[in-house]
């Protein structure tokens, strides 16, 4: 029916109210010698005892229990000062990636020697229809319709629509795409095309040609789109038909079209003026 905290309490302020009674009876006659004074003293003396040892535990566990609050406050608070220099870490190892990029992104533009402007990758359209991009740059940076956009991995694409602050990038990968490509030891001229699925395809190759796995395929600079000489991927597969004149060319594709954050858009001559 009561609970130990009850009982606890109700014992406490007996041995308090029986501390006090002895005590009133023992200094009513203070000198007394014999008597009540010696009983009475007999008496009230466990009942101190065990008075002064509850409330020292009582006081122990006061102060434990306050003891307890600080330090949950403190771990609450030391828990938070983590979690932010976590956050802060993060954010300067992200800083430090981005640097890293970017500082590769100058090098290969400065190694090419061309114009261009660097560009974050926003939004990605991977539908089963279309590969494209969305960059944060757009015609009040010059950017405009069938310009070739590159990494320093190769080709990404060409964009195809531009607004104001953003632009349309469609990927080699897009089986809209289509590139005139040379292998690049051999001089075969072919054109890659998208082949949907993360593959591109070398067309228009003839079954006589000389081609083979791990051959680097590179732009010839023939479509007057995309400059001569930029790598776009590597032979993987060929196969050759009994009939046709025609042999069957897969590419694996030089860009990891799922990890690009920046790229770099190649302005046209007059963007440059």
């Amino acid at each position: 029916m009561f609970s130990r905290r009850m009982v606890l309490v109700v014992a406490v302020l007996v041995l308090l109210l029986l501390n006090i009674a002895a005590l009133t009876v023992s200094s009513s006659r203070p000198d007394s010698a014999g008597g009540a004074a010696p009983i009475a003293l007999h008496l009230t003396a466990p009942f101190q005892k065990g008075l002064t040892a509850t409330l020292g535990w009582i006081r122990s566990i006061w102060h434990g229990y306050f003891n307890l609050v600080s330090t949950a406050e403190e771990n609450k608070e030391l828990r938070r000062e983590v979690a932010q220099l976590r956050e802060q870490l993060n954010g300067y190892n992200e800083l430090k990636l981005l640097n890293g990029r970017m500082r590769g992104l100058l090098s290969f533009k400065e190694a090419k020697a061309r114009n261009m402007v660097a560009a974050m990758v926003t939004g990605k359209d991977a539908s089963l229809w279309y590969r494209t991009l969305i960059i944060d740059k757009g015609t009040e940076n010059g950017v405009a319709k069938g310009q070739p956009v590159v990494v320093p991995d190769g080709i990404v694409g060409q964009v195809i629509e531009a607004s104001h602050r953003y632009a349309k990038v469609l990927l080699v990968t897009d089986r809209n795409s289509s590139v005139d490509v040379l292998v690049q030891d051999t001089r075969v001229r072919g054109v890659l095309k998208g082949g949907g699925a993360g593959e591109c395809r070398f067309a228009y190759a003839n079954r006589n040609d000389t081609i083979k796995p791990g051959q680097r395929i590179v732009s010839s600079g023939l479509d007057g789109v995309f400059p001569k000489g930029f790598f776009l991927g590597t032979v993987s597969e060929v196969r050759k038909g009994v009939s046709g004149i025609f042999q069957d060319v897969a590419v694996a594709p030089s860009v990891t079209f799922e990890t690009l954050e920046e790229v770099l858009v190649i302005m046209s001559p007059e963007a440059g003026n």
